[in-house]
């Protein structure tokens, strides 16, 4: 069965939450570099959450693939600019990156229902 992406946020945080609060240091040394490099900074937080995204789809990883749809559409980015991303994503990773395009469409679709009935 399938997550909501309200289910996939609650799960991410509560999990974080877990791991921040483990007690392993070192854990909370890579989670405080990963957020500061999605920071604005000469590179736009938009910008970077898109190149997160490339990669995300590159490397396969649909959780990181919601993850920075979410960032990128909070940050700002449209549709046509998601599309492009996808598409240097496929020409980066080729045709195995196809099933990770198909979720990525689907979450893209997601958000976006989601934040314009959040408008209503």
């Amino acid at each position: 069965m399938k997550k909501t992406t309200s289910e996939t946020r609650l799960y991410r945080t509560e999990m974080n939450e877990k791991i921040l609060n483990s007690g392993f240091k070192d854990f909370n040394k890579f989670f405080a570099l990963d957020n500061k490099a999605y920071l604005d900074g000469a590179l736009p937080a938009k910008t970077k959450e898109l190149m997160g995204l490339v990669a995300s789809m590159v490397l396969r990883c649909n959780d990181c693939i919601f993850y920075h749809i979410d960032r990128s559409i909070q940050e700002g980015a449209i549709r046509e600019e998601l599309l492009e991303t996808f598409n240097i994503a496929l020409i980066v990773g080729g045709s195995i990156v196809i099933p990770h395009l198909r979720y990525a469409f689907e979450m893209m679709e997601k958000v976006y229902e989601e934040s314009s009935e959040s408008k209503d």
